[in-house]
């Protein structure tokens, strides 16, 4: 039994290795030149626990859902959990090796990632006020109500700071490419803070040109 298991672990590791040696190579290189930047690593199991097996879902998307969670200090946070078999990995590495980076009020705090095997999430601060997107958006004048003129140019001018912290306050610059009221999320005190970072691009600080292939975005 002893030696069934090794074989199936050695099976299993193969076919891993076999599957996405790239992007896995990529995330532990990342890892290890970012250091104490580096949000915290979970097991797929930490995720389950945190998130009471998916029990409280916030919202979906094209990537995946968004499940409400709790860290073991109590800090609830919101995971995002990533489609297996999505794309080959890009966006994931993208939006860890990008936002892992940055520390500015107005961007949206990644506290962890889950890379196992096809498992991927990324553990957020959790924003109890949503996306901007339903404040915009909505029939109910009572929501539209609640910001007001005033709030809403706070929050434009709060995108608009961080968007000038991600291109020239970052040692290295971080191009946005999806800006959109649905990725602008609102904490407590409708703070707004940026996030989605799959589409997002470490530049070089000095370099004036970017060479992208296809489209970016949202048509």
């Amino acid at each position: 039994m002893v030696v069934l298991f090794f074989l199936f672990k050695r099976k299993y590791l193969f076919k891993f290795w076999k599957e996405d040696p790239e992007i896995h190579e990529t995330l532990e290189a990342m890892l290890k030149n970012q250091e104490f930047l580096a949000p915290k690593r979970y097991t797929y199991s930490d995720v389950k626990k945190m998130t009471n097996s998916f029990k409280e879902k916030l919202g979906e998307g094209g990537f995946g859902g968004v499940y409400k969670g709790m860290l073991k200090d109590g800090r609830r946070v919101a995971v995002k959990i990533l489609k297996e078999k999505k794309g080959n990995g890009e966006d994931f590495i993208n939006e860890v090796a990008s936002v892992g980076r940055t520390s500015h009020v107005n961007i949206v705090t990644l506290l962890g990632f889950c890379y196992q095997g096809s498992k991927r999430a990324l553990i957020y601060e959790f924003m109890p006020n949503g996306s901007l997107e339903k404040f915009i958006f909505t029939e109910n004048s009572l929501i539209q109500r609640q910001l007001g003129r005033e709030m809403f140019f706070k929050i434009a001018v709060g995108v608009a700071r961080g968007l000038e912290y991600l291109h020239q306050g970052c040692n290295t610059r971080i191009l946005y490419f999806d800006i959109k009221p649905r990725i602008i999320l609102l904490d407590k005190d409708f703070c707004p803070k940026i996030s989605d970072f799959g589409l997002a691009r470490l530049c070089p600080n000095r370099a004036s040109i970017i060479s992208m292939l296809g489209a970016r975005g949202t048509a």
